[in-house]
């Protein structure tokens, strides 16, 4: 169970995000430099080196955000000129890309962050720039919400790269797409020029994954512990019906990959946020705004209860809770997790967003009266903070290309390093892990000096 700090506060983490930004500096110049564009994008790092993967092309944003977020947190032109060309010469393709679940990733993190620079007033940018940026957000919002399933009841959900049976926890973190094309007062434009309203597929999507890849302690299953997550589940195309869970990365259908919930406690708490910046009006047509904030809150602390009870007291999960090795760990909950064990990974990754809903969930509830909940969310996120800040997991080696040490990729199919030496994978970064890193450091040092950051403005 993670070990709850009271006294750590946004103020108090000051020197270890000054630390973080001056050592991501020089990984991101680093990586700009050695990078091969003709390799792909890239992915992970073997021996402190990035490496490319091809499965899908998820990371790009990642890349080039990363700078983005350099920028808006110190202010470094070099960074933001890596963020912007990267983003003019190569992430059209993404906004446009109908075969992937992840415009929430590649392009808020790109085109999404320099949009809300430049319209705080923190980014020199033209009115064409804007606009340019403003486009980008509108079409891929679109796209993404057209990768559509539609089931009984109204329900439905944007597929995975697995295809149209396909509904994965990690997409409700790129619902961020929709939401920014929707608030730019864009529509998915359908047959016969039927518009379909983006905030409700949202709130279709939302609903779905928190009926089928959320578990609230009811029955649902034999395995079925609130706040349990699984990664995958499948339906039958001829009748619409749910058929099983299932998992690509985790360990198994009914043991909880901790990526997996990581993205559903950060997008629930995220798009809690966001939705409550919206008037009653919007929310009219699809059940009130009373009823739809219920359940994206009841689906962010369930997941927000089980993430404290089954992590180790220093914030940083395993990879997944049923990994078998855990069994040969004793009582590992008890104790700080230990990221050169010999029989489970740890994933930091899944720790740094994790921790940036932990943080959110929190805020959210202490401004709607519930002070005493809110501040133990709070509490517990920038503890993990705290943790992933440290040396342990920052890495300040500046011949290793990546930021956040110690996370995994996709430990079924062997694709993480394992050092000389070790018997799990360990010491590696990878691109999504080095971003919610810097995310999550830009929104404690704007929450410390009195700001906030949102994926829907500075």
């Amino acid at each position: 169970m993670i070990r709850l700090d009271p006294s750590i506060t946004p103020k108090s983490l000051t020197s270890d995000i000054n630390r973080l930004w001056d050592v991501s500096a020089k990984k991101i110049f680093n990586l700009q430099k050695d990078w091969d564009s003709s390799k792909g994008t890239p992915v992970f790092t073997i021996a402190g080196k990035y490496t490319s993967r091809g499965w899908t092309e998820w990371t790009q944003g990642f890349q080039f955000g990363s700078a983005i977020l350099q920028y808006a947190a110190t202010g470094d032109k070099k960074a933001l000129a890596i963020g912007q060309e990267g983003t003019l010469k190569y992430m059209a393709s993404h906004v446009s890309h109908i075969g992937v679940h992840d415009h929430g990733f590649n392009n808020v993190s790109t085109y999404g962050n320099l949009y809300f620079l430049a319209k705080a007033g923190l980014l020199k940018a033209s009115e064409g720039d804007i606009n340019f940026y403003e486009l980008a957000l509108k079409i891929t919002g679109a796209v993404q919400a057209a990768r559509w399933t539609d089931l009984p009841e109204n329900q439905g959900y944007i597929y995975s790269f697995n295809g149209p049976h396909s509904l994965f926890a990690d997409t409700i973190r790129s619902l961020r797409a929709l939401a920014l094309s929707h608030q730019l007062g864009h529509s998915l434009m359908g047959e016969r020029d039927r518009k379909i309203n983006l905030l409700g597929r949202i709130f279709q999507h939302a609903e779905t994954t928190a009926r089928y890849n959320v578990y609230f302690g009811k029955g649902r299953d034999s395995y079925d512990l609130r706040g349990r997550v699984a990664h995958e589940s499948i339906f039958n195309l001829n009748d619409g019906s749910y058929r099983c869970p299932s998992s690509q990365q985790g360990y198994s259908p009914f043991s909880t990959w901790t990526r997996g919930q990581a993205w559903i406690l950060c997008g629930y708490a995220e798009q809690l946020e966001f939705l409550d910046t919206l008037p009653e009006s919007e929310f009219k047509a699809f059940g009130g705004k009373k009823q739809i904030l219920a359940r994206f809150l009841e689906s962010a602390r369930a997941t927000a209860d089980f993430y404290l009870a089954h992590t180790p007291t220093d914030g940083i999960p395993y990879w997944d809770t049923g990994a078998p090795g855990l069994a040969f760990m004793g009582e590992y909950l008890d104790r700080d997790a230990e990221p050169f064990n010999p029989h489970e990974p740890v994933d930091s990754s899944a720790a740094a967003i994790s921790a940036q809903g932990l943080i959110r969930l929190g805020n959210y509830l202490k401004a709607h009266k519930n002070a005493k909940d809110g501040a133990r969310y709070l509490t517990a996120g920038l503890n993990v903070a705290k943790t992933l800040f440290s040396e342990t997991y920052t890495s300040g080696d500046t011949k290793h290309q990546g930021l956040l040490l110690h996370s995994v990729y996709h430990r079924p199919n062997g694709w993480d390093h394992v050092p000389k030496g070790q018997k799990v994978p360990c010491g590696e970064a990878c691109m999504w892990g080095d971003y919610h890193a810097r995310e999550l450091a830009l929104l404690i040092q704007r929450m410390a000096d009195g700001k906030y950051y949102t994926f829907f403005g500075f």
